[in-house]
């Protein structure tokens, strides 16, 4: 028996953000340059201490030789010596206390110059730490910018512009060598993604044409009305069919394009293009006993109103048609949220376990499927609103809803 080969599994979500703005205070952060500053300076830091240690143990032992008080004899009476610097002396009353007064006040001169020495020193070295931390946070940034550009430049790659190039100049070191493999590695990943896109796109056109003679020629039988009922019934049902088939078309044309930057983008009310989609869908829903609702407050986006109510309608559709049979509900809300407009659609449904949620934005996959199989859609539903979401520079997330159903949350910049 011939088995269908696996989809190729999706590949790992990136654990940051593109679109996440850099955080107040980098500095904070342990990073190759906070490292390299902190090794810079400690290497200092050390050698420093080193050096003082040195100067203070050779200045101590050349004032410990050179100062080296001879004995001293005085002779006569009535010799009286004094001194501010060594007071003692006055009460010297032999040569012996006199010469013990005379190395006692030397000794306490040469520690008292050592100490001066000492803390003189050790203020040079914290004001000259502070510098060479200084000088090497700077130092590390200016050898570290061009990984800067390199990470700047994945980060925009990674929101699926890929047409951003590094274009490092400079002396041809590794740094240079790997921004030039990097630009490399991103032109064969456009031309694959353009010739994809132009693939699609060409053969969803190619496609459309056939497909409108088929429907056009089957309205025309089934408008017959000597036609025979088992002829109908099969017109009927090649006519979904084929209603199917421009559907998906359609909507691998869309994803195509979506999948593409918005060139021309104009003022677009997310509130304005939630209503309408919710107007598309209440037949729907009320043949189902779903109850539409949610407060809509303006939220205006610049972009592509077509392919934001694309948006909107997928996931309004979605939310009703994967609803419970009594008393489900959808509710779409839409508002601005911390400078960014943020669309909601919430529905209750079956639970969904949150590790099928990454599966669900698969193209021709839903819960708990591999392939698409019933009536409800195509399966591109999902697929087409993520692409559109970051054509727009956003995203959107999936989250199970307690009790069942699913959470969609659509951020956009404004």
């Amino acid at each position: 028996m011939k088995t269908t080969p696996a989809p190729p599994a999706a590949p790992p979500k990136p654990s940051w953000d593109p679109r996440q703005p850099e955080p107040a205070f980098p500095w904070i952060r342990s990073t190759i340059r906070i490292r390299l500053t902190l090794l810079y300076g400690g290497m200092f830091l050390i050698a420093g201490i080193l050096l003082l240690s040195i100067i203070y143990l050779l200045t101590a032992q050349a004032l410990r030789d050179g100062t080296q008080w001879p004995d001293l004899q005085v002779k006569g009476q009535g010799v009286h010596l004094s001194s501010g610097q060594c007071p003692a002396l006055d009460v010297a009353r032999n040569n012996d206390e006199l010469n013990t007064v005379l190395r006692s006040c030397l000794g306490g001169a040469r520690q008292e110059a050592l100490n001066d020495l000492l803390n003189r020193s050790l203020l040079a070295l914290v004001g000259l730490s502070v510098i060479a931390f200084a000088f090497g946070y700077a130092m590390a940034g200016r050898v570290l910018s061009p990984l800067g550009r390199i990470t700047r430049t994945a980060r925009r790659v990674a929101g699926t512009d890929l047409t951003r190039r590094i274009e490092m100049d400079g002396p041809d070191d590794e740094l240079k060598e790997l921004a030039d493999t990097f630009d490399e590695m991103l032109d064969r990943l456009e031309r694959a993604f353009t010739a994809q896109q132009r693939f699609v796109a060409n053969a969803s056109h190619e496609l459309r044409t056939p497909l409108a003679i088929n429907r056009t020629l089957l309205e025309v039988h089934l408008s017959d009305p000597g036609a025979p009922v088992e002829l109908q019934q099969l017109g009927k049902t090649l006519l979904a069919t084929n209603e199917r088939s421009e559907q998906l078309v359609e909507g691998l044309l869309l994803l195509a394009r979506s999948d593409n930057q918005i060139v021309e983008r104009k003022p677009v009310d997310l509130a304005e293009v939630a209503t309408r989609a919710l107007d598309q869908a209440r037949s729907e829903a009320q043949g189902k006993g779903v109850e539409l609702r949610g407060e809509q407050k303006p939220a205006v986006v610049q972009g592509n109103g077509v392919l934001l109510e694309r948006i909107a309608l997928n996931l309004v559709q979605n939310a009703v048609r994967y609803n419970v049979a009594d008393n489900g509900w959808v509710e779409v809300t839409t508002e601005i949220q911390h400078g960014q407009a943020v669309l909601v659609v919430s529905n209750t449904g079956p639970v969904v376990p949150a590790y099928e949620i990454d599966n669900l934005f698969e193209p021709f996959r839903r819960l708990r499927t591999e392939r698409t199989g019933s009536d409800k859609g195509v399966g591109l539903g999902l697929s087409i609103a993520r692409s559109v979401a970051r054509a727009h520079g956003g995203r959107i997330i999936a989250e199970p809803r307690e009790g069942g159903g699913l959470v969609m949350r659509v951020t956009l910049p404004v």
